[in-house]
Formats: C-alpha cells, sequence, structure tokens
C-alpha cells in the first residue's frame, strides 16, 4: 500500500532537517540565536538598530534580514556597522531553516556573540516554522492594539521574550499593557515580557539584561 504524504509534511519535515542544522552550528560555536517575529510595522528593526548601537562593546550582533520585497531594513542594520544577510522571500510569508542555513555561510558567525533572524512581517506563518534559534522574540506595538496575543496564541505560547514596543505612544492609543501581558502569561507562564520604546530608549534596559544573560548562558 502505498503511504501518502502530505505537501505540507514534506515542507516540514525538509525545514527541520535545515533547523537541527543550523542549531547544531549555533551550539557548536556558543552562538545565541534569536528569531524575532512580529506584524510589519510594529519596530522590529527600530529595535534592532538601537540594540546593536547600545550594545557596542559588550556584545557583536549579526542580522539575518527577511523580507518579501527590497533590502531596506538590511541597509539599516549595516548603517550601525553590523553585519546583515539580506533574504528576500518574493511573497513568501515566512523564512525557512534552509534560507537562513545559507545565509549562515555568508554571516561572520565566528565573531558574532548574537545572532537575530528578523523574520517577515507576520504574526502567524513564521510561528509554525524552527529556524534552529533557541528562542523566538515576539515584538508587538501599542499602535497594533492589546488583543493580539489571544488573537494570534501560538507565536505568544512559543516565545520566551514579548517585547510591547513604542509605548512612547500610550497617551495616543487605547492599549492596555496589563490585559496584553496577562494574556500573553495565560499561555505562556514562562514569558519574559518588556515593555519598551526603541525610540525613546525607555524600558531598553530591560530588554539588554536579557540578552547579556542569556548570550554568557549559552557560552556557558
Amino acid at each position: 500500500m502505498n503511504k501518502k504524504v502530505t505537501v505540507g509534511q514534506q515542507i516540514l519535515s525538509l525545514n527541520e532537517k535545515y533547523a537541527l542544522e543550523n542549531k547544531q552550528i549555533f551550539a557548536e560555536g556558543g552562538k545565541l540565536c534569536l528569531n524575532m517575529i512580529s506584524s510589519p510595522g510594529s519596530g522590529k528593526t527600530s529595535i534592532l538598530t538601537r540594540t546593536i548601537i547600545d550594545l557596542r562593546g559588550k556584545l557583536t550582533i549579526g542580522v539575518i534580514e527577511g523580507d518579501v520585497q527590497t533590502d531596506l531594513d538590511a541597509e539599516r542594520i549595516r548603517a550601525t556597522q553590523a553585519a546583515a544577510i539580506q533574504i528576500e522571500t518574493n511573497g513568501a510569508c515566512h523564512l525557512s531553516a534552509a534560507q537562513v542555513n545559507n545565509a549562515l555561510y555568508k554571516l561572520p558567525v565566528s565573531e558574532l556573540d548574537l545572532v537575530v533572524i528578523e523574520n517577515v512581517g507576520n504574526l502567524v506563518c513564521p510561528s509554525a516554522f524552527e529556524l534552529g534559534e533557541n528562542a523566538k522574540v515576539v515584538v508587538l506595538s501599542v499602535a497594533e492594539g492589546d488583543d493580539k496575543p489571544i488573537k494570534y496564541p501560538s507565536i505568544f505560547s512559543k516565545a520566551k521574550v514579548m517585547l510591547i514596543n513604542k509605548i512612547d505612544l500610550l497617551h495616543a492609543v487605547d492599549f492596555d499593557i496589563e490585559r496584553a501581558s496577562k494574556d500573553a502569561l495565560k499561555l505562556n507562564k514562562g514569558i519574559k515580557i518588556f515593555p519598551v520604546s526603541a525610540k525613546s530608549g525607555e524600558g531598553m534596559g530591560n530588554w539588554y539584561d536579557w540578552l547579556c544573560e542569556s548570550v554568557k548562558s549559552v557560552k556557558g
């Protein structure tokens, strides 16, 4: 009897193979890898550029950028003097582990403390694909609304960190940090929640402390 294998199963199986290879690369090198996921416009790139600049001399960070089109975000990262590799998905709503694997051979991984994969802007598709990362980081901006954890539970249940960005806009939007935090914690008791503003720098210190401790723990 022929065994039926769906296309979805084949895709996930191949993705898992490359994810394991990526994970091994990071483990052998003692590198921390984070998969950063959010809706478009949440401020992922702004968070990363400020993080790279503020932690210069403490952590060396490289970035793998995923976008449907253009290398605008990669250019913003390179302007900080950090290494960045751009992946254009040409319509795909997420990065694959194979794409990340290819990018790793173009990134100076041996010189880095931290590799951040800035995934395609989407709260749904990227959460289903492991890339070999140590942890997922979900970014939620206050402009999006505080109901996103209950509307898109998959990524919030899997992420180790939730960054609530653009808190400098709280006076102008209807966003309840306590509600969003409680909903995320119901899905994921261990999630770390850091309200931040990549623009003003407010709250970023807590995020930096978590990053530095996480890098240290991976290095052993």
